[in-house]
């Protein structure tokens, strides 16, 4: 089988073996989103920046509670809260993906080499989640935020390949299916390996050290698992891309091989890259030309106009949350790093339970409706943050119940938004994949602003509580707005 497009996309499309690679990239890239964004990482960086614990006597309750006290960290002459900077790196991580991600999608598909990117932001990721190893202490605490951004980008920069494949590789009655499955592959493979990660560290590990050292280990090993299971997917999954007629005399840029030839017989090696330097330039101006049109055909529709709306102010809150979740657990509750584990594996299997539930609710009631209830648990969840207090006795159960609220509707909102905006989307529209493009850049625009605003305000307020308060704001936009929705103009699709 040729590595192209054309003659042979009849046996490339639902090719069980090629659908099965592609779908197995989830299970080799999802561990980085459990064990690097989610559980591990965020445990270990709270661990290396707190100072020490002190306690604190609770005189009404004639107690004593450990209270962190965290290492402040020295950035252009001034000093910040550790978690604050942890939340600007998530910030400039998703700025460079929603910089590069439109420019990068067109020019592989202009030069046809998608899988070369998807090699390429896969083994970023998996060598920046390697390098978290090597992050020790407050000594090096820009090198550990450094691959933890790489590694960031390299996995968002993957998923931009990785789901423009989905239409590629199988016809639309497969791509739910095929989708799924790539979804359940993810989960199952990375609690594997949280586990496995867990039982190093908390069973294997006999003293504080020990579990430092472990827990570094994990993060090698989530990377050896990323690098190594997505061989199977670069093996069996072929190149895609709409090969055009003009390209540059030689793409020395894109190739370090060609760097070192004299390109006599093109001009020299100067006129090549000269030729290459006006190419990617074309092509980065047609890229956002094309982006801010699909914008404007997208906000013209009042339908559309208000769902975008609504998605972008919610999404700000939601993604925040589920981004410094772990965080919080840990330097606001001071909760046990095994617990704190444990809670967050919970969560994802909850928000599979959402997702169903969501789901089922949505044709009876119809997905503004869903949506809607979903939000305002959201709020629920941000007010309930707000209120901990590490002080009561039972702030740990309390947190427990927060978590299964956000549990409950991560998934379930997640799942509802997509499915949503794909109902409200023109009809048998040949647009479907720029349309998508669009809304995940939508969603990266809006934890840049959420990541940016939670932590400023740490640095203001020096904790969480007020941060997690801010949401609440953009929470209520979003409900507001998904009101306009109407809903009815839908009622002969919902069934579908």
């Amino acid at each position: 089988m040729q590595d192209s497009t054309g003659s042979q996309s009849p046996l490339i499309k639902n090719n069980p073996k090629i659908m099965k690679s592609w779908a197995f990239y989830d299970w080799a890239n999802s561990v980085y989103s459990l064990v690097i964004t989610s559980t591990i990482f965020p445990i270990y960086y709270s661990i290396l920046t707190t100072q020490t614990q002190k306690k604190e006597f609770i005189a009404d309750q004639n107690r004593w509670i450990d209270v962190p006290v965290r290492h402040q960290i020295e950035l252009f002459g001034e000093s910040y809260h550790p978690d604050a900077v942890y939340g600007y790196s998530l910030t400039i991580s998703f700025f460079i993906v929603v910089l590069l991600s439109p420019f990068l999608s067109s020019l592989a598909d202009t030069i046809g080499n998608k899988k070369s990117f998807l090699q390429f932001f896969c083994y970023l990721g998996a060598t920046s989640c390697m390098g978290l190893a090597m992050f020790t202490g407050m000594e090096n605490v820009f090198l550990g935020l450094l691959f933890s951004i790489t590694a960031s980008v390299g996995f968002w920069g993957s998923l931009v390949f990785y789901n423009s494949f989905l239409p590629d590789i199988a016809t639309p009655d497969r791509q739910d299916a095929l989708s799924a499955k790539g979804y359940v592959y993810g989960y199952i493979g990375s609690v594997v390996l949280v586990v496995v990660c867990l039982l190093l560290i908390m069973v294997a590990a006999d003293t504080e050290k020990e579990r430092l050292l472990y827990t570094r280990i994990s993060f090698l090993v989530t990377g050896a698992w990323w690098f190594g299971f997505s061989q199977y997917t670069f093996k069996h999954l072929p190149k895609f891309g709409e090969v055009r007629d003009r390209l540059p005399k030689d793409l020395v840029l894109l190739n370090y091989k060609n760097i070192f030839n004299r390109h006599q017989e093109q001009g020299g090696f100067f006129e090549v890259l000269k030729d290459n330097i006006a190419f990617y330039l074309d092509v980065g101006r047609e890229s956002f030309r094309e982006l801010y049109k699909v914008g404007g055909r997208l906000f013209q529709d009042t339908n559309l106009k208000f769902f975008l709306s609504s998605f972008f102010f919610y999404s700000v809150g939601m993604q925040t949350i589920f981004l410094m979740a772990t965080l919080f657990g840990k330097s606001e509750i001071n909760l046990d790093q095994g617990k704190l584990i444990a809670t967050l594996l919970i969560i994802q299997i909850e928000a599979i339970i959402g997702a169903v539930v969501f789901s089922r609710l949505s044709k009876r009631i119809g997905n503004k409706n869903v949506i809607s209830i979903a939000v305002a648990l959201w709020i629920v969840a941000c007010l309930s943050a707000y209120f901990l207090n590490k002080e009561n006795p039972y702030v740990e159960y309390q947190f427990y119940a927060v978590a299964a609220i956000v549990g409950l509707v991560m998934g379930g909102l997640q799942a509802m938004s997509r499915s949503t905006y794909s109902k409200l989307l023109p009809e048998n529209s040949m647009d479907n994949t720029t349309y998508f493009s669009f809304y995940d850049v939508l969603e990266k625009l809006a934890i840049i602003l959420g990541t940016f605003i939670f932590a400023t305000l740490i640095d203001e307020f020096n904790n969480m509580r007020y941060a997690a308060l801010s949401m609440v704001v953009f929470f209520a936009v979003g409900l507001v707005l998904i009101r306009f929705v109407k809903i009815k103009m839908l009622a002969h699709r919902e069934t579908l």
